[in-house]
């Protein structure tokens, strides 16, 4: 089972990339997590699209559509998805050949911030997102990771049992929702 994660953050020490190493290191038994990176995407302009789409995005689209299942790890900039991974969104929204690669498509999402609220109005804007474009979004668990700034160590590792029994959960709930959407 193939995994695609798509991290919101573009900083390469981000907590939401270090999240994402957390999902990949205890996903289930035959669940592999490959970060898809956003960074490069220029941003979406219709005049782009109609000379043909940009390398990057055509690489992420076919990276999207082999995948199968995608895994969104978000931070919440100003009670909302970031900016980089809402256009990584807009762009692969795009019907090419009358296709776009969420729709079908089983996904599940978090996130981790230095706030109180976590990820939550991030994470609810995705979700509203990618349900209109027809991805199976999982209804739960949830992770929102709060005051995340605390629970990793200096060389980025998870020092919070909770956390990571959490990310556990989800990522073992996730591989069945696969399965189930797939089935």
């Amino acid at each position: 089972m193939r995994v695609l994660a798509i991290c919101g953050s573009l900083r390469a020490a981000s907590l939401n990339r270090k999240l994402l190493r957390v999902a990949a290191e205890v996903a289930p038994e035959g669940m592999a997590v490959e970060e898809a990176p956003i960074g490069g995407i220029p941003i979406f302009d219709e005049d782009i699209e109609a000379k043909g789409l940009p390398d990057s995005v055509a690489g992420l689209r076919e990276r999207c559509f082999a995948a199968d299942a995608l895994l969104f790890v978000t931070p919440e900039y100003n009670y909302g998805v970031p900016g980089g991974l809402k256009n990584a969104v807009d762009w692969l929204s795009r019907r090419v050949e009358g296709k776009q690669p969420f729709a079908g498509k089983p996904c599940a999402m978090m996130g981790a911030s230095g706030g109180m609220g976590g990820t939550i109005r991030a994470q609810l804007q995705l979700r509203q997102s990618l349900q209109l474009l027809g991805a199976l979004t999982m209804p739960g668990p949830e992770v929102f990771v709060t005051q995340a700034n605390g629970r990793f160590d200096a060389d980025g590792n998870l020092t919070d049992a909770p956390t990571r029994a959490a990310v556990e959960k989800l990522m073992a709930a996730f591989g069945q929702w696969i399965a189930r959407m797939k089935g």
